[in-house]
């Protein structure tokens, strides 16, 4: 069973490219929870649950620290935004927004967060050689993600139009860090999760507008 955690226990190769079972599953229940986000659908919640235990895994193995300890922060927002859908559902409240102004502070509040966090990845490898034995990989742009994210599922667990705005950014980032990582399903995961927020985006407004 552990042997299937790990990212070099291959489940099949796809054109070249040796796809992990960790990877696999992590990328279907991925793909599942961003879907049923766009309806807005409540099961986003747990099938997300499933995808950031995955993800936590893949990411400690490939030295991606940053969206590492990410899944842990959303792992507590996600249980968050699954009782608040609920409380939801029962007050029909619908989608909401924050405005322009909040939006713009929110974006500059994420890249101060991310310079910081950067900073502390530079030094985990230092700080706790025993679990982190190989440098943080991109930590400014893993630590912009990973801030840029958290934002991001807060806004949805708020059931805020503007969290889409944010994941079409964290999405477009992420196709190439990952590539740059050689976790080539992962970004191809990440280019169906772009489309995916591009068409959450205009599902939402329109459903705002109605």
């Amino acid at each position: 069973m552990i042997a299937l955690l790990n990212v070099e226990t291959v489940a099949f190769t796809l054109t070249g490219y040796p796809v992990s079972y960790i990877e696999l599953v992590a990328t279907f229940f991925g793909l599942l929870s961003v879907y049923l986000a766009t309806k807005p659908n409540i099961w986003t919640w747990p099938t997300g649950i499933l995808n950031e235990i995955g993800f936590f895994l893949l990411f400690f193995q490939v030295e991606l620290y940053a969206d590492m300890l990410l899944q842990c922060i959303f792992f507590i927002v996600t249980v968050y935004g699954w009782v608040h859908w609920k409380s939801q559902e029962r007050s029909r409240r619908s989608i909401e927004t924050i405005g322009c102004k909040k939006f713009a502070a929110l974006l500059a509040a994420v890249a101060i967060a991310a310079v910081a966090a950067g900073f502390l990845m530079l030094r985990l490898h230092i700080w706790f050689p025993s679990l982190f034995t190989e440098p943080a990989a991109y930590p400014f742009i893993d630590s912009f993600v990973m801030s840029a994210s958290v934002a991001a599922i807060i806004l949805l667990a708020r059931k805020a139009l503007e969290s889409w705005l944010l994941w079409i950014l964290v999405d477009i980032i992420c196709i190439g860090l990952f590539m740059a990582r050689g976790i080539n399903l992962v970004a191809a995961e990440y280019l169906l999760f772009l489309l995916m927020a591009s068409y959450g985006y205009y599902n939402w407004r329109r459903q705002r507008v109605l």
